[in-house]
């Protein structure tokens, strides 16, 4: 029994439509017994968004088959926080569900936050920019969600989580030095500890980023597997700091491993 750790954008679907060949691949290595969960950076939808729509795209999945950066990072602070403690947010409502959904006390006045949880947000302003970087100056941890700089659509790409971080970082002067989507050791230890309950030899980590999913899959010891459905393309190959050990045309020829 292997575990297969499958990212979703660009590599299962792009935007609404499902990459060909998908279904039937995560099909077959169920039926002969392996595990699959999905996971992904993406911080503006909730579990439930995923899997009501990867069942609609002829995936099934259950609730607990699903992670993302939005439940680890709930995770994270459930086990950091004191009593007095409290989290100034910088995202989308999902966030901010998962969050309250796990008694995370939301701070109303971001001055006196002791965490800040820096996610993608397509309503960002100049003044929420300004709430964290006060938060900052008062001393609280910033977290961010995911590194990913873009996120792939139909079209092309669009800014994502990286944006909100350059901003801060742009006014903080420091990077940001914790970020629980991928590619942390926070993600990684819990898909193969909490989730998979599996060894990082037996697993294989499955996306098309070479620095988030990529990087993980490396820096956890799993089997590394690059799709080139999503961002990379064959330019970002001829010299990447994170090398896969495997490079796939797509999901659907999972199989040939």
């Amino acid at each position: 029994m292997n575990g297969y750790i499958f990212d979703l954008d660009g590599t299962i679907y792009i935007d609404n439509e499902i990459i060909a060949g998908v279904p039937e691949a995560i099909k077959s290595l169920k039926a002969r017994g392996d595990k699959v969960i999905f996971l992904t950076n993406k911080s503006i939808a909730s579990r439930k968004d995923y899997v009501e729509k990867l069942k609609k795209l002829d995936i099934e999945v259950k609730l607990e088959e699903v992670i993302n950066s939005n439940y680890i990072t709930a995770h994270y602070l459930k086990k950091v926080m004191k009593p007095e403690d409290s989290v100034y947010v910088i995202g989308e409502a999902p966030l901010f569900e998962e969050l309250r959904g796990e008694n995370i006390k939301l701070a109303e006045c971001s001055a006196r936050a002791s965490h800040v949880v820096l996610g993608w947000d397509r309503d960002f302003t100049y003044d929420k920019l300004n709430q964290a970087y006060q938060a900052w100056k008062n001393g609280a941890e910033i977290i961010a969600t995911n590194p990913d700089r873009t996120c792939p659509v139909r079209e092309g790409d669009i800014p994502d989580c990286g944006a909100m971080i350059g901003a801060l970082e742009g006014t903080t002067g420091e990077p940001i030095k914790l970020i629980t989507g991928k590619p942390s050791s926070l993600m990684a230890n819990y898909v193969l500890n909490d989730v998979l309950q599996m060894e990082a030899s037996n697993c294989y980590m499955i996306g098309d980023r070479l620095e988030t999913d990529i990087k993980m899959g490396n820096d956890a010891g799993m089997h590394s597997v690059l799709v080139m459905t999503g961002i990379t393309t064959l330019n970002m190959l001829e010299n990447p700091v994170h090398k896969p050990k495997y490079i796939l045309e797509s999901v659907r020829d999972i199989l040939t491993l």
